[in-house]
């Protein structure tokens, strides 16, 4: 997993130094990228809807030793609503603001995800990708940082790390950023209330009535188990994108908008069967250069990026337990303008 171009000392200095704009690249890109398609949008809805009824009508039928599968499946498929939300939040599902809302609200519902806390924070980490201290996304923590937490906090951020259990760490995010407006811009609050409000009811009614109906077993086998799937991709998907030991996260004064998007976006290739339930939200370099183009254009967009922009591009990698161990284990803090470096280079330097 090394760049293209070189390496991240050099490549934060690039960073700094070169004077590629964004809106350079995104008009190398065929307009086609850009063209909203009513009927690819809705057919994705439709097959994420029949995906996710299918994965609920294994898990009533299926046997104890079949849940497993099961789980995954529904788990996965409803990582396909949470894209079609995405492109919502990104108002690139459809032309009307209010399509958007509401399809984006609706698909977020069985995630108990309040959509416009989600679009905004999103959103925001698409302004600052890997900028060091603003990037809200999945974010390398700096030795000093570590440093002035207090001892139990330390000791929890390092064991998440040592015992690679990346894959919760979106559910951690999900609890604690997006149900308090007060966490948000006054002009935005508003929004963020009615998104909660729209969660929270759906959790009031659906889960009595889930628990009422197949109990606690049922809550655990229909609700939560698949919601837990979903989290591993969601977890695993942020920090891939972002996240390699030779990535760097810049200062803001050494930021460069254009080279972050580009050269800091990784590209992986999962199991071609998860990548069409999760609407190929793992082709993830186009849509940081530009979130108005919808999910099913970003392989087209994709390849006319790699035509153009190549020597600019972080080597593609193949998902894999080894993948994530080597980047849980190696990238666990960072040092500005030198990189990453794992808790015990950490402590051997101390």
């Amino acid at each position: 997993m090394t760049t293209s171009i070189i390496n991240s000392q050099q490549l934060s200095e690039d960073l700094s130094d070169s004077n590629l704009r964004l809106k350079d690249i995104i008009k190398t890109l065929p307009r086609e990228c850009f063209q909203q398609n009513r009927r690819k949008a809705w057919t994705q809805v439709l097959f994420s809807v029949f995906m996710v009824g299918l994965g609920y009508y294994i898990l009533a039928i299926a046997p104890w030793f079949l849940l497993p599968f099961a789980w995954i499946l529904t788990g996965t498929a409803l990582t396909g609503f949470f894209v079609i939300a995405h492109d919502c939040g990104h108002r690139s599902f459809a032309k009307r603001r209010w399509v958007n809302d509401l399809v984006g609200h609706f698909f977020m519902m069985p995630l108990i995800y309040p959509f416009h806390s989600w679009r905004i924070k999103h959103n925001y980490h698409h302004t600052h990708t890997n900028k060091l201290d603003e990037d809200n996304a999945w974010h390398p923590i700096r030795p000093e940082v570590f440093e002035s937490w207090d001892k139990s906090r330390q000791f929890a951020f390092e064991g998440f790390m040592r015992k690679r259990l990346w894959w919760v760490g979106s559910i951690g995010h999900w609890a604690v950023v997006h149900f308090d407006w007060r966490n948000f811009k006054t002009k935005d609050q508003s929004s963020i209330k009615l998104s909660v409000a729209v969660v929270v009811i759906f959790a009031a009614i659906a889960f009595p009535l889930l628990i009422a109906t197949t109990g606690i077993w049922g809550f655990v086998k229909f609700w939560l188990v698949p919601w837990l799937v979903y989290h591993f991709w969601m977890s695993t998907f942020t920090i891939v994108h972002h996240t390699a030991s030779d990535v760097p996260f810049v200062a803001a004064n050494k930021w460069n908008e254009a080279l972050a998007q580009l050269s800091g976006t990784i590209h992986c290739d999962y199991p071609r069967w998860i990548e069409i339930l999760c609407h190929d939200i793992n082709v993830h370099v186009p849509h940081h250069l530009s979130t108005a183009i919808p999910s099913y254009n970003l392989r087209l967009a994709y390849s006319s990026i790699k035509e153009n922009w190549q020597p600019y591009l972080h080597d593609e990698c193949q998902f894999s337990w080894s993948l994530m161990k080597q980047i849980v284990d190696q990238c666990q803090l960072y040092t500005t303008d030198v990189g990453y470096k794992s808790f015990n280079e950490y402590y051997a330097e101390r």
